[in-house]
């Protein structure tokens, strides 16, 4: 199908179903890389001779590089085809996948992970995109709803497959299951998806931006990750450096004609208080998520498999009701989902401090993650939608963009800063007094995080922002920028992700 016929295909024609299995698989493959690392973490430090740092880093260099350099990967894929700049991220993400499983040292791992995170950015942004400019309007809205629904199975599906790899074949093979993937994606690709691309996308792209973004991310990171070892120079060095760049990164933008991160964006004071929510709660789950699978192994005596289903009935309650939650806070309006949904959340983090070593998956973890999936249930379609209807219809894709990077740096920064808070460092993750010590004051700070979270809703979101379209429009989110794991997912409770001939649909 040539450029000039985007926007005609439908969803019920042999070739549809093809594109749409391309987007699946590819974005299934960083979905899967985003659930399968956490479980292995453990096995990877016992393989590799890893301190507790190096296992940081083994998340948070991909982190690093999808989160700063996920929005120049949409602009790139507007300006030069999103296909092909799509396929550039499958290939590019399958070979630092390869080189994962190889890699002899935990150094190495880490280079690996971070070269990973750049096709992560290529990748991410042109999965849903050329959905949204390959198919025919009238099928839009089914065609991302059904990817969300595929997308949010191999979420819930990551955590038993990692289990399951690690148990038996070993952690390398959760990186080597990218290669087939891959494979299928560029031949069903080159084959079916046609490309498209922004004709009025013009102007300079931001890369000093990014860069810098990058690196004063980088640098906080690791003045947050080697205080667990003690406030050197060198840490203190880091850390200034870092915000010295943020400053930076902030000048530059605000001078940049064209900038990655419009900065009017934040005159709105509704999109600011979310954003700041955003932080508050992905840090959380970054760091509940991070934690808990090391201490279902090193003090519970969880498999790695047994570990990976702790967080499956999460994943299980937002594919059931996160539609339902959407059009709830679409009645309703945000700010009871907002407030309601992290202190629900933060209740379930606290019924995790009873997994200890004689904890029983049914008593004692079941419940805690139940209590969590339901709080982040109500908060997350109306999070998402909220940011969303904060801002002009024109600025959704680049609002749901900045969204989306708050929640990786969130992450980011907790994984790197929880450890150190909680006295854990060197090679103490693989002792269990050590391990449980720390994870519970770790669930003290999560859990107080979720609720500062909960408050800064109910102090600053007003109204209903969420009134039915004919009332108060609301701004399809532009998934160029938004459509990655870790981060918010799209609003399920938003016509463009729940299909309306397939009722409610699954969010991502």
């Amino acid at each position: 199908m040539a450029t000039s016929e985007a926007g005609t295909l439908r969803l019920g024609t042999a070739q549809g179903r093809w594109v749409l299995l391309a987007t699946v698989l590819g974005s299934s493959m960083a979905m899967l890389d985003g659930t399968v690392v956490n479980v292995a973490l453990p096995r990877i430090g016992a393989d590799l001779g890893a301190q507790l740092d190096a296992l940081q880093w083994t998340l948070n260099a991909y982190l690093l590089t999808l989160a700063g350099l996920i929005l120049l990967g949409g602009a790139l894929g507007d300006r030069y085809g999103r296909r092909r700049v799509f396929l550039l991220g499958v290939v590019w993400f399958a070979a630092s996948s390869a080189a994962c499983a190889a890699a002899p040292t935990i150094e190495v791992l880490v280079l690996a992970r971070a070269v990973q995170g750049v096709g992560g950015a290529l990748l991410t942004p042109g999965s849903l995109a050329m959905l949204q400019a390959v198919f025919h309007p009238e099928d839009r809205s089914a065609a991302v709803g059904l990817w969300s629904g595929f997308g949010g199975m191999s979420a819930a599906v990551g955590p038993l497959l990692g289990g399951w790899l690690v148990d038996g074949p070993g952690w390398r093979w959760i990186f080597l299951l990218n290669l087939p993937l891959a494979a299928l994606v560029v031949a069903v690709s080159v084959r079916h998806v046609p490309e498209t691309r922004d004709e009025s996308a013009t102007g300079r792209f931001d890369v000093l931006g990014a860069v810098l973004a990058a690196l004063a991310l980088g640098a906080v990171t690791y003045a947050l990750t080697a205080a667990g070892k003690g406030l050197s120079p060198a840490v203190w060095v880091t850390g200034v450096a870092g915000l010295l760049l943020g400053a930076a990164f902030i000048t530059v933008e605000r001078r940049t004609p064209e900038p990655m991160l419009p900065l009017g964006l934040f005159s709105s004071r509704l999109f600011t208080a979310v954003n700041l929510v955003t932080l508050a709660v992905y840090a959380a789950f970054s760091g509940v998520f991070f934690l808990l699978v090391v201490q279902l192994q090193i003090v519970s005596g969880f498999s790695p498999l047994v570990s990976g289903l702790a967080l499956v009935p999460i994943t299980v309650i937002m594919l059931v009701l996160s539609a339902r939650a959407g059009r709830l806070g679409k009645r309703i309006g945000p700010r009871l989902p907002l407030t309601v949904g992290p202190l629900l959340c933060a209740a379930g983090v606290l019924l995790m401090l009873r997994i200890g070593p004689d904890a029983s998956y049914w008593t004692d973890v079941l419940p805690a993650a139940a209590v969590m999936g339901f709080g982040m249930v109500l908060l997350v379609a109306p999070l998402t939608a909220t940011v969303l209807a904060a801002v002009a219809v024109r600025h959704a894709g680049i609002a749901s963009g900045v969204n989306n990077a708050a929640a990786r740096a969130a992450g980011l920064l907790a994984v790197a800063a929880l450890p150190a808070l909680a006295g854990l460092s060197g090679d103490a993750y693989r002792v269990p007094d050590a391990v449980d010590s720390a994870f519970r004051t770790s669930m003290l700070i999560c859990a107080g995080l979720l609720v500062a979270g909960g408050l800064i809703a109910l102090a600053t979101v007003h109204g209903n922002v969420l009134a039915p379209e004919d009332e108060h429009p609301v701004a399809e989110p532009d998934c160029r920028y938004a459509c990655a794991t870790n981060g918010p997912p799209l609003d399920p409770g938003h016509p463009a992700a729940v299909p309306a001939e397939h009722g409610e649909g699954p969010a991502a």
